[in-house]
């Protein structure tokens, strides 16, 4: 909300044009879009169903024309006869038997010219072959589909195959000729029970599936075919497979968790490469085959995706002329408001001895009366602050005059000192540099902050000289890292921290303050440990609490049970945790850990700042 109102009126408004007009037009062309898009694919999906049921009617009647001629091939009864007879006949009987029952077969597959060939293979040798019909069965026994028409006892076996051997040897000498093909073939028992032959009915799957192999097909689906061996036939010649990055291997992989099911039909989408496809798919049982009709989807979602983009372009566009339309009424609207805000922006700088030339009523009228009325009070506060700020200066320049001149003090430390030096008197001297160095520290105060080295140096020459007093009972020790030393910290709030270790935690044995400084994340962690008198529990609490709450304690408020009780310096643990909180945040500050008997430490919470670069 706070980012909105920092936005110019005109800003607003193409925001709200986006909010009323852009997305909820984008929201209802997207649902209606994807609606559109559902129909127009299961529209796809009822022709291609459609198709697919024409074609299964072409090849049931295909079925239909195969069964025929191989029932008509089977009830010449001398044909059967003939394959039946244990001796050969004469030649006037085979050519009655050419003549009128294998010329009855022949004609068979000229009256279907979609029939390729029929021929019955005999079993017994004692027969003679008679092309094109009469062959002997022992030329097709080592065919894979001879075992399985033997066991089928008399019922109809359908296979399918890609070329065809040509079973005299004297023509092509054997090879296979490439046209892919569905036989029909069926065992001859004669009489029943007793085996004599077995019936061939071939017709061209380009005449079987006419659909599938048609040239006219259009450009962004094909037919396919799927047989019990995973084997694919379709029309070569139609390129829609090599322009869409399909393999055969891919729509069988597709077909594969379909298949062992034997769904009779459905349809599924997948996706090759991105671009997506329907597939449609039927299967026969009689063949144990699958027709599978692949349609691309990009023209669908293309013609769609267009439109929709249309309409989202004129969406933008009507944004467009209402953003330029608001900003020239904005110009001629808001002209009063320009005017009132330049005004502002003059009083920003400085400016306060002119007038607003804007009269009249409405809302702009009454914020110009009362930024009129608002410049008038700030220009009378202004000459009473500067009366206020003279007379403050007057009052400042007769206290300078009455201060003693802090140089004089210096210089004269500095006399006693080299009297001190003269005299062989090293102790005094020493002592006297080291109050000097603090006179200096705690006078000169041009600034709150100051690097941890100068704090250090500050503590030690407060140590130098509290030792004069206790006879040299009490060492400094520091452990901090080179690149700490720069640590940005406020001016005194080590030395409380010393100062208390001194006074409530020196007993009748030697003192050891220990001061380090680690850094964790961006946090600098500063502790003061001393191994003095110490605190028991309760006290460290009720220290701790009182720190927290800023409660001022007089007397022994530190809570140690020392010797020397006496009062602070006026700076103690509670201001130096109220002084670290107002410049650093609430987040920072002291905390006090002891044992009776044992230590006691003061840990100090700051962020990582480098005093002559920012953020570490």
């Amino acid at each position: 909300m706070y980012g909105i109102e920092q936005l110019t009126l005109q800003q607003r408004l193409v925001i709200s044009y986006i909010l009323i007009i852009l997305l909820p037009s984008i929201l209802i062309s997207m649902y209606i879009f994807r609606g559109l898009t559902g129909n127009t694919i299961q529209e796809l999906q009822k022709n291609n169903e459609y198709a697919l049921e024409i074609e299964q009617v072409s090849i049931h009647n295909n079925m239909e024309t195969m069964k025929r001629a191989a029932e008509r091939a089977r009830i010449e009864p001398h044909v059967y006869d003939y394959l039946d007879q244990p001796n050969e006949l004469s030649v006037e009987d085979l050519i009655d038997l050419d003549r009128i029952n294998l010329y009855n077969i022949v004609r068979i597959q000229y009256n279907n010219p979609s029939i390729e060939l029929i021929r019955i293979f005999m079993s017994n040798p004692a027969t003679n072959e008679m092309y094109p019909v009469l062959y002997h069965e022992s030329r097709i026994q080592k065919d894979p589909w001879h075992k399985t028409v033997m066991e089928a006892d008399q019922q109809d076996v359908w296979v399918f195959s890609r070329s065809t051997r040509e079973i005299l040897q004297s023509r092509l000498k054997g090879e296979e000729v490439i046209s892919p093909r569905i036989s029909l073939y069926r065992e001859m028992q004669y009489p029943k029970g007793s085996h004599v032959g077995i019936s061939e009915v071939d017709m061209l799957l380009t005449n079987f599936f006419p659909n599938t192999f048609n040239a006219l097909q259009d450009d962004h689906s094909q037919l396919v075919i799927f047989d019990r061996k995973g084997s694919i036939y379709r029309n070569s010649a139609n390129s829609f497979f090599d322009r869409s990055g399909l393999t055969d291997a891919m729509v069988m992989q597709q077909l594969a968790s379909i298949e062992p099911t034997k769904i009779s039909k459905g349809s599924f989408e997948f996706k090759v490469a991105g671009a997506p496809f329907l597939g449609v798919y039927s299967y026969i049982e009689p063949l144990d085959i699958y027709m599978l009709k692949v349609s691309s989807l990009l023209p669908v979602y293309e013609g769609i995706n267009k439109t929709r983009n249309q309409i989202i372009l004129a969406n933008f566009i009507l944004i467009a002329i209402l953003t330029l339309s608001t900003y020239y009424l904005n110009s001629f609207i808001l002209k009063k408001l320009h005017v009132l805000t330049d005004s502002m922006k003059k009083v920003r700088q400085g400016d306060f001895g002119f007038d607003i030339n804007i009269r009249g009523g409405g809302e702009v009228g009454d914020l110009a009366h009362h930024f009129r009325k608002m410049l008038r009070k700030i220009n009378e506060l202004i000459a009473d602050a500067v009366n206020k700020q003279a007379a403050a200066k007057g009052a400042e320049l007769a206290t300078l005059k009455n201060q003693i001149d802090s140089h004089f003090l210096y210089n004269t430390l500095e006399n006693i000192k080299m009297m001190a030096e003269i005299n062989d008197q090293r102790d005094i001297s020493d002592a006297l540099t080291s109050l000097g160095s603090m006179m200096r520290y705690n006078m000169r105060w041009t600034s709150e902050y100051v690097r941890l080295k100068d704090e250090l140096s500050h503590i030690s020459n407060y140590i130098n000289i509290a030792n004069i007093r206790f006879d040299n009972k009490m060492k400094l020790i520091t452990d901090i890292p080179a690149d700490a030393m720069n640590q940005e910290l406020l001016k005194m709030s080590l030395q409380p921290v010393v100062e208390n270790s001194v006074k409530h935690g020196l007993r009748d044995r030697d003192l050891n303050i220990v001061i380090r400084a680690e850094l964790d994340s961006d946090l600098m962690l500063i502790s003061v440990t001393d191994d003095g008198a110490g605190m028991s529990s309760e006290q460290v609490y009720e220290l701790n609490s009182r720190i927290t709450r800023r409660e001022g304690v007089s007397g022994d408020w530190s809570g140690q049970g020392g010797s020397h009780p006496g009062q602070g310096s006026g700076i103690g643990l509670v201001n130096v945790h109220s002084r670290i909180q107002l410049f650093f945040g609430k987040e920072y500050g002291l905390h006090v850990e002891s044992e009776l008997g044992s230590y006691t430490r003061i840990t100090i919470r700051i962020p990582h700042l480098i005093l002559s670069g920012g953020l570490s």
